[in-house]
């Protein structure tokens, strides 16, 4: 008998039945064991072949067995102990590979029988895949080593990762490839990753710098590619240019490459990016919808087993880490989209889902839902539904199967198929939800999961073999002596004593599982030795797929050949790979994918502009001439349909449609049976939405070039673009139905909210960062009258599915968190009535409106204030009006946390109390209030700007133009923050009195410091001086509160520092109908008219392109510049002209394509112009983001035109297009702001501090009647020194150093020990040394030895308490040797951890996890 203290024992039995004369008997199994010392850490199957390797990593040993596991042989020729790792080769099955922790290695090319050495420079690095093979059968010795090279270095060793390639596989010493880098492999190292390559294509993953300190910045990785093993290489810039850095991962998956990196982008959170390309050519971004929620985070994402077809990734949405998504992709991996919630993952990535072995579109998967439930897919992830329970092992609802997957793991290789066709098997339970494994049952599906039956009471291991004719299982609950196996599908089961007591650890086969014998941690075998093989009689056609929903997948229905159930034969074919077959299908509809230049809107395909076509059609020129173009549909690639529905089949269309010629401009128009009342793009996209006045809604995905109804018959309220989540929009009607998208209008649903809208006045919809929450206010009580009629606001957390209560008579409710006010998610804010009975319609003032914040999604309630007017929210700021009844005024508070407020401090005569206020907006770390001082018979006020925490408000301007709604002209330019311009009214006194303003416009360059008028030009666009030529002229441009469009802006942020406005140079602003055209590429320091006429303007493509049509009077006909308004073109776009109310592109100013929105004159309805501005021209710019200036753009700075060259403290160089260059810029990556140098700091840099106004001369002097704020002498920050309080404080938002700093008065010392000088210092850490000396001299003298005498003497401790000066004076350098001795130990093991971190090996080991760790670790520490 064995030795007990052997772990692992091989049993391999052999499985016989014979058939004679139509009755069958079958003889008993037989078996061999084999004992082990440890269990196998690799137990390989060489394909194809009775080979099997056992290899024992605790001793470092293989083992061979050349019959399938009856017998084992130690290889001889790899000494005892040396191996450390065994590879197989994935294209050749004769060869394979042990590693060593030496440069002497194994290769063996008879499948174990021998093995020769060879040796590497380096020792192999400790990565999951060292070796990398070409997949090309030609070029299988090529193969790519990873390796680890250490240097020495003064306190240990500095190491890092490079490649090594051989052509020949490792006959001679491998040549070296690339230094310092975390992954190299070849782009053909996979059968599925089909493209035209060059074949030596090779990818690394790699750093551009080496790290000194033995940890390379993430910023400096990259992706590498070389066709000439990196005597050359070329850095992939994956479509972003500089931008593809910070690359984590790179793999092959399927048919598809993968790049994963870090966003490293400005106001990132560090999110990971996916980039994915099918012919090493092109990469595109893998898009996710509703983005905002679904964020790919590190170690948060997890790549599943994908099709040829799509590729399938798992995301964690939500802080539980073992909850995640899935996501599916469209064929060529870039756009996703989700396929299954709450999916059941562990801690460290793995996801219960698993794809049925060689049955296209069926998995198997878990979602965790507090309990786990199994779903089963049957179309590739498009939808999911429950596992079939057993007949009649269901006694309640709803019932279903549940399996353990992946997470759950009880044996070797897939959890459920084999390649035995049809064949599943699990272990679960039937119920509502999934048993524990030790409560559980074993079923099996022969049908690919179709239908399933239990085979065995309580939890087994299973494996099959012989193509499915026998399966074989074994108790996974307990200690057993026996196994059990079925030759009929599992319909009967034998039982096979094998004489000792055993416990599972593992049961497998052959890969292909075509094999009758088996491993048992030892191997299970049948004989053999048949009577008679199955004929053609004996075999069924079994179709992968039963149900009619997903019969075909990808054109086809797959079919195999198997053993019938009672056949008393066996399939004989070992190492033979079950063969597929594919019954083609006619084509429909879903085997067609979107083709180029085609958008799906409404689930059809619809042209996303003008089609090109080849220069040989459409030559004639005559009216009907006509082409054959596009459908709008492809065949998906890899489809194998055949017939049915030729949707992709060319069309013959008029000329007319096609792409015009380079240099020509496309326009269409569509007339609307009313008046637009709301328009608005999808972010990012080219969706737009409309609603018209009779309450329709109208789409259009291809920027108004076509349009289509929403729903007809529905009446629409308002629709509400979600403001976390481009991708998501929500159409209100007048009922509780509403709709909503997560993909930017391709699909729309249908869901219902608790109630009607509200028709209080009150936002319907709040959105939170998390995409699926969101509140909703509406009506109750309102329908049988005003008795009971309130706003009741809900709350969901699965995009409307469920609702739950929030408050009732509420004014307002939103999310306290926002995208930079970080608080408690879960927070919720509402404006609510006090007393909450009768119909809210009818309060007044005397029922408080109350502000209660309530966390747990209003779980647990706080009242934040008794009587509120309202909140609102801007940047990290939120801002509540505090009303104090017993005085009737109004009071300002402010919080950075949701919890904690602090009321406003404004200057004399400013206060809230007694002024109407408008909030105008937050992005440099300050608040800007408008505080009204003038409100009949028109309206004005100042604009005052907070602190860095919103609390105290100084002046900044006075008497700002504000109209009748509350609208402010107060304007930031977009991309160049703290310049703002205003319109001020310049003849108060007479204003207040006539209620006429003479409006002038001033304009900021640091952030509300200072404000100048606008430097008007010297000529107009006629280059004709103008009459205006005194001091008081100036440039005056119409603002915020004139325009139509609220969301035109001055400027845009794809175009940088150029600005348009229209007005007029004088001595104030002219009226709309007599201003012209100007404008600024410096970012308004200097102006030019650009057009006689006031116009409405867009910018296009990054500026590219600019858009101007006159909208004082009906038009026919637009205007357009390719240089920025040095010239200007026209475009005739119809013969009746129309009252232009709005002009419109992409949010983001990056298309070429335009729509118009007004109305034909005397008419009815509205009508929207499509302008197309694509074929201007075709030529693309020309960029070099590592030489930026040297190319189609420029590098600019505001400073250029200007004496001085900063702002805000810097000078900044921005990446535009050069002027004069014409070129479409599209996606071409531009290179990053560039900060040049912090400057020192001007008077430009400060403002005036609290209480304090600029006088005439543009010094900042003292309010008279107030005091200066006290000097702040905290040292709370660490400071050395600090200052007292001037009349100037610096603007937050600059950066300047040193110069001459007048917003620091006195300097005082810091207490505490910055407060002390190092002489100081030096004196307190000497003095106890020099005393000590002293005392040991004096010590000395005494003792005799100073004379040479030896004295003996014993110590007597107890002799005095030693509590004396000098006694204490003695131990100070003591304690001070301990401190050293603290500062001491935390070097050494400082350089220890050093010197260990370079010789570490692990995965990604040069990346660090946070910049900050080491002073966290220390914090956590103390």
């Amino acid at each position: 008998m064995a030795p007990w203290h052997r772990t692992a024992a091989f049993i391999w039995s052999t499985l016989t039945f014979i058939l004679y004369f139509g009755y069958t008997s079958a003889a008993d199994p037989e078996h061999a064991i084999s004992y082990f010392n440890n269990a196998p850490t690799r137990l390989f199957f060489f394909d194809d072949a009775p080979s099997v390797i056992y290899h024992d990593a605790i001793f470092g040993d293989i083992h061979v067995s050349q019959d399938e596991g009856k017998s084992w042989k130690r290889a001889d020729d790899i000494p005892p102990g040396e191996a450390a790792m065994f590879i197989e080769h994935p294209f050749d099955n004769r060869v394979a590979f042990v590693l060593t922790n030496s440069y002497k290695h194994y290769r063996t090319d008879d499948r174990g029988k021998s093995w020769r050495t060879f040796e590497v420079p380096e020792m192999v690095a400790y990565v999951q895949s060292p070796l990398s093979f070409h997949s090309d059968p030609k070029k299988s010795e090529y193969t790519l080593l990873q390796a680890t090279k250490c240097d020495p270095i003064p306190w240990g060793q500095q190491c890092r990762d490079v490649a090594y390639y051989t052509k020949d596989g490792f006959a001679s010493s491998p040549q070296p490839l690339l230094d310092d880098i975390s992954r190299c492999q070849f782009a053909h190292s996979s059968k599925d990753f089909k493209h035209d390559a060059h074949e030596d294509l090779i990818y690394c993953v790699a750093y551009d710098s080496s790290a000194v300190t033995g940890s390379h910045n993430i910023a400096s990785s990259r992706l590498y590619s070389s066709t000439d093993f990196f005597a050359t290489r070329q850095n992939e810039d994956l479509g972003i240019g500089k931008n593809a850095k910070g690359v984590m991962a790179f793999a092959i998956v399927s048919k598809f490459a993968v790049v994963a990196l870090k966003d490293l982008t400005p106001n990132s959170e560090g999110d990971m990016l996916l980039y994915v390309t099918v012919n090493t050519k092109e990469w595109a971004k893998a898009q996710f919808p509703h983005a905002s929620q679904a964020r790919l985070r590190e170690n948060a994402y997890t790549i599943v087993e994908s099709t040829v077809h799509s590729l399938a990734v798992d995301v964690v949405l939500h802080d539980i880490t073992t909850v995640g998504t899935l996501f599916v992709s469209n064929s060529n991996g870039t756009y996703f989209v989700e396929s299954l919630k709450d999916t059941n993952r562990n801690m460290v990535g793995y996801v219960d889902y698993e794809t049925i072995y060689g049955v296209e579109g069926v998995g198997i998967a878990n979602m965790s839902a507090k309990q786990l439930r199994s779903v089963i897919t049957f179309n590739d992830g498009s939808s999911w539904d429950p596992l079939v329970a057993p007949s009649g092992t269901c006694s309640s609802e709803p019932c279903s199967l549940h399996l353990h997957s992946v997470t759950d793991m009880h044996n070797y290789g897939p959890v459920f198929s084999s390649p035995a066709p049809g064949f599943v098997m699990g272990v679960g339970s039937v119920g509502k939800v999934l048993a524990p494994y030790e409560e559980s049952n074993t079923y099996m599906s022969t049908d690919a999961g179709l239908t399933w039956t239990m085979v065995r009471q309580g939890s087994c291991q299973y494996e099959f073999g012989d193509s499915g004719s026998v399966i074989v299982i074994v108790d996974d609950d307990r200690p057993t002596d026996s196994i059990m196996y079925s030759t009929d599908m599992g319909k009967n089961w034998n039982t096979y004593n094998v004489g000792i007591q055993f416990r599972a650890k593992g049961l497998t086969t052959v890969s292909d599982s075509t094999s009758q014998k088996f491993l048992l941690l030892g191997q299970v075998m049948r004989d053999p030795q048949q009577p008679n093989q199955c004929g053609p009689n004996d075999k069924e056609s079994w179709y992968a797929r039963a149900n009619s929903r997903a019969e075909c997948i990808m054109g086809a229905k797959q079919w195999y050949t198997r053993r019938k159930a009672d056949a008393d034969c066996y399939m004989g074919e070992e190492f033979h790979d079950p063969e597929v077959h594919d019954d083609k299908c006619p084509c429909e509809e879903h085997d067609y994918e979107c083709d180029y230049n085609y958008v799906r809107s409404n689930g059809k395909c619809v042209p996303s502009g003008p089609e090109h076509i080849p220069s040989t059609q459409c030559t004639l020129g005559t009216p009907d001439e006509k082409y054959m173009g596009s459908s709008g549909y492809r065949k998906i690639p890899g489809n194998k349909c055949e017939g049915g529905s030729r949707m992709d089949e060319p069309m013959s269309k008029d000329c007319s449609e096609a792409e015009p010629a380079e240099g020509a401009i496309v326009h269409q128009i569509y007339p609307f049976p009313s008046d637009i009342v709301q328009s608005e793009y999808f972010k990012e996209s080219k969706t737009v939405l409309i609603r018209l006045a009779d309450l329709t809604i109208w789409q259009s995905s291809n920027e108004g070039y076509t349009w289509e109804q929403r729903f007809p018959g529905e009446r629409f309220l308002a629709f509400y673009m979600h403001t976390h989540s481009n991708e998501r929009a929500y159409l209100i009607t007048d009922s509780k139905k509403f709709y909503y998208t997560t993909d930017t209008g391709r699909h729309w649903f249908s869901s219902e909210a608790p109630s009607p809208a509200n028709t209080f006045g009150a936002q319907v919809l709040r959105f939170q960062t998390k995409s699926d929450y969101l509140i909703w206010i509406g009506n109750v009580g309102c329908q049988s009258g005003y008795e009971n009629c309130h706003a009741q606001a809900q709350y969901t957390w699965n995009n409307g599915r469920d609702w739950r209560l929030v408050e009732d008579y509420v004014v307002n409710c939103d999310w306290a968190r926002d995208e930079e006010l970080r608080i408690d998610s879960s927070q919720i804010l509402c404006e609510s009535y006090e007393n909450k009975l009768g119909s809210q319609v009818f309060f007044g003032r005397e029922n408080a409106l109350q502000l209660v914040s309530g966390t747990d999604y209003f779980a647990t309630k706080t009242k934040l204030f008794d009587h509120v007017v309202g909140f609102t929210k801007f940047s990290e700021f939120l801002i509540v009006a505090e009303y104090l009844p017993t005085r009737g005024t109004l009071n300002l508070q402010v919080s950075l946390d949701g919890r904690t407020f602090a009321s406003g401090s404004f200057p004399p005569g400013m206060h809230p109390d007694s002024h109407a206020y408008t909030v105008l907006e937050s992005s440099t770390k300050s608040i800007f209030l408008h505080m009204t001082m003038n409100e009949v018979p028109t309206p004005w006020g100042n604009i005052l700007k907070s602190n860095s925490n919103g609390t105290y408000f100084g002046l900044s301007i006075e008497n700002v133009n504000r109209n009748n709604g509350g609208f402010v002209d107060f304007e930031k330019l977009a991309g160049l923050d703290g310049i703002a311009m205003v319109n001020i009214v310049a003849n108060p006194a007479e204003a207040a009195l006539t209620g006429r303003k003479a409006l002038q416009t001033r304009i900021t360059h640091n952030d509300g410091g200072t404000w100048r008028p606008l430097v008007p030009p010297s000529v107009d666009s006629l280059g004709l001086k103008y009459p205006c030529t005194s001091v008081g002229c100036a440039l005056h441009v119409h603002g915020y509160t004139e325009r139509f469009d609220a969301r035109a802006t001055y400027s845009s942020p794809s175009v940088v520092g150029v600005v348009m406005a229209v007005g007029n140079v004088g001595d104030s602003l002219a009226t709309y109908t007599e201003s012209d055209t100007f404008l600024s590429r410096d970012g308004g320091f200097t102006w030019e008219e650009v057009h006689k006429d006031a116009h409405l303007w867009e910018f296009g493509d990054s500026g590219s392109v600019i858009v101007i049509v006159n909208d004082e009077e009906p038009t026919d006909h637009v205007l357009f510049t390719t240089d920025e308004g040095l010239t200007w073109r026209e475009f005739k776009f119809t013969a009746e002209k129309i009252r232009v109310r709005d002009l419109m592109t992409v949010p983001e100013d990056t298309s070429r394509k335009f729509m118009l929105l007004g109305q034909y004159t005397g008419r009815t309805g509205s009508v929207v112009v499509h302008l197309d501005f694509s074929s201007l021209t075709h030529r693309k710019c020309l960029v070099d983001v590592e030489d930026p200036g040297h190319d189609d753009f420029e590098l600019w700075s505001p400073s250029e035109e200007r004496d001085s060259l900063c702002l805000f403290g810097r000078q900044t160089l921005y990446h535009r297009r050069k002027r004069d260059v014409n070129c479409v810029v599209g996606d071409t990556p531009k290179a990053l702001d560039n900060v040049v140098k912090n400057c020192t700091c001007t008077p430009e840099d400060f403002e005036c501090e609290f209480n304090y106004v600029r006088n005439g001369e543009g010094e900042c002097v003292l309010v008279p009647g107030t005091n200066a704020r006290p000097s702040d002498d905290s040292c709370r920050n660490g400071e050395d020194y600090w200052y007292e309080r001037t009349a100037y404080r610096k603007v937050l938002y600059s950066t300047c150093e040193g110069g001459d700093r007048i917003d620091q008065g006195t300097r005082h010392l810091c207490p505490g020990i910055n407060g002390h000088s190092a002489m100081f210092w030096m004196i307190v850490i000497l003095f106890p040394f020099v005393i000590t000396a002293l005392v040991a001299w004096w010590w000395y003298s005494k003792s005799g030895m100073a004379r040479g005498q030896v004295t003996y003497f014993m110590c007597d401790y107890s002799h005095g308490s030693g509590s004396g000066v000098m006694a204490t004076l003695a131990s100070v350098p003591w304690f001070l040797l301990g401190l050293s001795g603290i500062v001491f130990e935390y070097i050494a093991s400082s350089l220890e951890s050093v010197s260990m971190g370079y010789r570490a090996r692990r995965g990604y080991r040069d990346i660090p996890v946070d910049e900050d760790a080491q002073v966290l670790h220390f914090e956590d520490e103390e």
